[in-house]
Order: structure tokens, then sequence, then C-alpha cells
């Protein structure tokens, strides 16, 4: 939960900086884009983001969490792939070095503004 949490400061930091170069605007909703080796448990940061906000300036503030699947791609025939459950050998020709190609996002995606 403390590693959630600091994510949960983190993101709001950004959104303070955001805020300064767009004086006046109001933030309805941030967009997190959370891959699924990144490490993050969704659910604690929910749960971590709902309580740090809470009476403060971001109370009306919504969190959406986009998760991203780990993807791979074959280096010998170039296909991409879902790895699921930690295989990560290519389908198409067995080739077991695959490159990750997503997955391991933690990033702000977007953030909706309101005049």
């Amino acid at each position: 939960m403390m590693h959630e949490l600091s994510i949960v400061s983190s993101v709001l930091e950004q959104l303070e900086e955001l805020k300064k170069q767009h004086a006046g605007a109001r933030f309805s909703k941030v967009g997190l884009r959370v891959g699924e080796l990144a490490g993050v448990d969704v659910d604690c940061l929910r749960f971590g983001f709902e309580c740090v906000v809470k009476d403060t300036e971001w109370a009306e503030l919504a969190l959406e969490i986009e998760e991203v699947a780990r993807r791979q791609r074959c280096p010998g025939c170039k296909a991409e792939f879902q790895a699921e459950n930690w295989a990560t050998a290519c389908p198409q020709c067995g080739e077991a070095a695959t490159i990750t190609i997503a997955g391991e996002e933690l990033q702000i995606a977007y953030v909706e503004v309101e005049d």
C-alpha cells in the first residue's frame, strides 16, 4: 500500500504543476495507464487515491485506470502477442527470447479539464 500511496502523491504533484500552467481550470478526471508488470495493486491504488484526496481541493477529481496487459514481440518472425501466465515464447515460431513491448507502463494518460 505504501508504494501505491507514493504513486498517488506523485500524480497529485504532477497535477499541481499542470494547474499552475492552466490557471483557473478545474480538473475533473485523471486517467492512469498501469501495466501488468508495473508492480501496482490497482485496488490499493484506487483506495489510496480516495483516501488522499478526501477533504482536499482534489476531492471532486475522478480517477480512471486503464490496465495494460503484457505484450511481447518476437525478434525473429516479428509476431506480437499477449503474454499470458508468464508464457513469453513466441506462439508463431517458438522463439524463447521475445521483447516486452507493453505492460510496464505507469503514467498519466490524460487529464480532463473544465474551464
